[in-house]
């Protein structure tokens, strides 16, 4: 049976999973990459490609342990329409995403948005699918995509906590960076007691983050 799985979820100490003023060049933000930063000195990172870190091969210690559990087991992912495009993308039939022609998902991959459009397939295995639908639908879809794999929620902080409030997410793996905000998204609001559902772990890093675990 496939599990549903959140992987690598930074947020501030004041909850905020992006910050404000999202656009095409600043994906996150006034945020910017600071809630990203333990993530791009790991191994994990480098190993994908996703950055030149010039003659570094990244870190190996707790930061990548976790990292790296992003992808094993993954057959299907799902996202809100804020993880594939800036405010406005909807409207320009050309947005491909913000991964080039190669996303690093190499999986079936659900966007949800109020305005679908056909099928995007892209290299390496990634086919975007855009879906006007509830949450509890978009993962039944999403299964059947994962090929009995399981489903990563890979994003917005909305999308998170929608399905948190859905009761539908099995593993959650938050990462609390020491930064505050102060504006922008938020993750945990509306689910007050949420605590009680799961197993709750917490993993301190020598980079400042702690890593949150919340499994069902």
């Amino acid at each position: 049976m496939s599990r549903v799985r959140v992987h690598n979820f930074s947020i501030s100490l004041d909850g905020f999973g992006t910050g404000e003023g999202l656009t095409v060049e600043v994906p996150f933000g006034h945020a910017g990459h600071r809630l990203h930063q333990w993530m791009f000195a790991t191994r994990f990172w480098h190993d994908h490609g996703v950055v030149d870190m010039g003659d570094s091969v990244g870190s190996e210690g707790v930061d990548n342990a976790f990292a790296e559990r992003f992808g094993p087991g993954i057959g299907a992912e799902i996202m809100g329409a804020g993880k594939f495009g800036p405010p406005g993308w909807q409207d320009d039939p050309d947005w491909r995403g913000w991964w080039g022609e190669n996303p690093p998902f190499h999986t079936p991959t659900y966007v949800l948005t109020h305005r679908p459009r056909p099928p995007l397939e892209m290299e390496g295995g990634t086919t975007f699918h855009f879906l006007d639908t509830s949450p509890a639908e978009a993962l039944a879809v999403a299964v059947e995509g994962a090929a009995g794999q399981d489903v990563r929620i890979g994003g917005g902080p909305t999308v998170v906590r929608e399905f948190l409030a859905a009761g539908l997410i099995d593993h959650l793996h938050v990462v609390q960076v020491p930064i505050l905000l102060g504006r922008g998204v938020r993750l945990w609001d509306g689910l007050e007691g949420l605590e009680a559902q799961y197993v709750v772990e917490t993993a301190s890093s020598p980079s400042g983050v702690t890593h949150i675990t919340l499994t069902r």
